[in-house]
């Protein structure tokens, strides 16, 4: 981890009602204000809320897709399957999705998460059982939302985005767990899956830039002594507070819809090639930049909190109630997207995260070159022609997105996870490699 990263959590440590520790996830690296993997609890009536604590991409997540087909199914057809993916799910910066919807509708999205996608026939009701908060998190109120904001999102809706976005085809290559495997719909090695990892675009990205400004302020008139001003915050009992939770729900809601969109147009792309006898099973979506309150333990008393997970996986044990019933028993799918050269990994949540880290785990494989920085030192077309060679399929709207996300720019995810593994903060189900993937 850069230096930066370790001022960034002693900066946080130093933030009003924080409760026992700023931390820290194996993936972490310098971000804006927290770092990125960073995760702190705040006590409701002496904390604080801070946009920076829950980044620019507000609900940047990740869902993983089960599919009941083999390598062997999709291999023959498998370079027609990315360009039909490619197609149908547009991406890049700034991209324009195929949804025309009016600020009204933006307005619903922002209410209802995805559960709009779902009566728009976008979607399917059996997937909001999946999703974190059931797809939509309650509190969100448009009207706290700028028309600046909401003319970058209605265009968006629908889209994937560029940098560390992607969509990619896997298969399982290895399974750890299989009766939790097969709770979670991965039965075999070889299966086909496909995961999807974007998150509310230039909405909220719009809302978090306006309310940093907000937040900057308001610490000044509340007194608030900031080691950083990244930390820009306001006591979670300000009206301030209020209305950034308010709008940054309103974010949330929409990544949520955003993700079960492209979900339609991927089953749509893969029954194209694979007709009827293909079937395409939502086994979890999950946030990974949030604040939300939730009930913890502290010196054996439950007490509610505001928690920031900022690059980091909500990661609870059986038994919470925030889990879907299919998983209670057994705990929280937890999705670690890694890179497009190497891995990425399905866990499951464990008793020891809330002990240790109030329910979180790693959010991904974790930078450790800059974009800027990878782009000066690779070739895109390179990094293709070395991916094509291990077989895989890429479409990139851009040699340089490929040349910022070569697997060299981030950690070893193996390593990653054995981290995560061996502290027991969350357990590896299933591991699985991609064969294509397509990036913005």
């Amino acid at each position: 981890m850069e230096e930066g990263v370790f001022k960034q959590a002693v900066n946080v440590a130093q933030l009003p009602g924080i409760q026992k520790a700023s931390l820290v996830m194996p993936d972490g690296h310098y971000g804006y204000g927290f770092p990125i993997g960073g995760v702190a609890a705040f006590d409701l009536e002496e904390g604080i809320v801070s946009p920076g604590g829950v980044g620019y991409d507000i609900n940047c997540g990740v869902r993983l897709l089960t599919t009941n087909l083999t390598e062997k199914d999709v291999r023959p057809k498998l370079r027609e399957l990315v360009d039909k993916l490619f197609t149908s799910v547009p991406s890049g910066v700034g991209r324009k999705g195929k949804l025309r919807i009016s600020e009204s509708e933006l307005d619903q999205v922002a209410l209802k998460g995805a559960r709009w996608a779902v009566e728009q026939g976008l979607g399917y009701d059996e997937d909001l059982k999946h999703i974190e908060e059931n797809g939509c998190i309650k509190g969100a109120n448009p009207q706290n939302v700028s028309k600046r904001a909401k003319d970058r999102g209605r265009p968006q809706l629908g889209t994937l985005g560029a940098g560390n976005h992607f969509l990619e085809v896997q298969k399982v290559d290895k399974i750890y767990d299989n009766k939790i495997a097969e709770k979670f719909g991965i039965l075999s090695e070889n299966q086909i899956v496909v995961m999807v990892h974007t998150g509310s675009r230039g909405f909220g990205h719009q809302i978090a830039d306006e309310y940093i400004k907000i937040m900057l302020s308001a610490a000044h008139r509340y007194g608030i002594e900031l080691q950083d001003k990244e930390l820009a915050c306001a006591p979670l009992s300000s009206p301030e507070a209020r209305k950034y939770f308010s709008a940054m729900r309103c974010g949330v809601n929409y990544a949520f819809c955003n993700r079960e969109i492209i979900t339609y147009w991927v089953r749509e792309s893969f029954r194209d090639l694979f007709k009827e006898d293909c079937e395409l099973q939502l086994t979890y979506d999950v946030c990974h930049n949030i604040a939300k309150f939730e009930k913890h333990k502290i010196d054996g008393e439950t007490k509610e909190l505001c928690i920031h997970r900022k690059g980091a996986t909500r990661a609870f044990p059986a038994g919470r109630e925030e889990i879907p019933r299919t998983y209670r028993d057994v705990g929280q799918p937890v999705i670690i997207p890694g890179d497009m050269g190497t891995a990425s990994y399905v866990l499951v949540g464990t008793e020891k995260a809330m002990e240790e880290t109030w329910g979180s785990t790693c959010h991904g494989a974790g930078r450790v070159m800059s974009r800027h920085g990878a782009i000066r030192r690779f070739r895109g077309t390179d990094i293709q022609k070395k991916l094509e060679a291990k077989g895989q399929v890429v479409r990139a709207t851009h040699p340089k997105i490929l040349a910022e996300e070569a697997s060299e720019a981030y950690k070893d995810i193996d390593e990653v996870i054995k981290s995560v593994s061996l502290s027991n903060i969350s357990k590896p189900i299933a591991r699985v490699t991609p064969l294509g993937v397509a990036k913005g």
